[in-house]
């Protein structure tokens, strides 16, 4: 099996990743997948489709990481992982779809609007 190129996004956060057989090494931005997630819930997240799968150790990962914060950027690994994973192997869809795990998240922020503080806050109305 050659290497398989797949990309997720989420928010402003864009992950471009490289999956191939190997042992299990994730490497995200030159870094070691738990250097670069530091909490316990991020690294979850990156591992949740190997787990659903059970393909945990089975591939090796290497990840292009770019905008976003560190949460957006989980997510979009995550489906980034998903989608190669289908690739892979059409019998890994419904277990993922079921989990809601190739879905890409269409929830972004909501533009600043001229005359307003923020998008949606107002400035204090004066009477007199």
């Amino acid at each position: 099996m050659e290497v398989i190129n797949t990309s997720g996004r989420r928010k402003t956060a864009v992950a471009r990743i490289y999956m191939q057989p190997g042992n299990g090494n994730i490497t995200v931005n030159k870094k070691e997948y738990d250097e670069y997630f530091t909490t316990g819930i991020l690294r979850y997240m990156v591992k949740q489709a190997f787990e659903i799968t059970n393909n945990q150790g089975k591939y090796d990962v290497k990840v292009n990481l770019n905008g976003g914060g560190i949460r957006g950027q989980a997510e979009a690994l995550r489906l980034a992982i998903s989608k190669a994973l289908v690739e892979i192997d059409a019998e890994y869809r419904p277990p993922l779809k079921a989990k809601g795990l190739l879905r890409r998240d269409p929830r972004m922020v909501e533009r600043k609007k001229p005359g307003q503080p923020k998008a949606r806050k107002k400035f204090q109305f004066s009477k007199r």
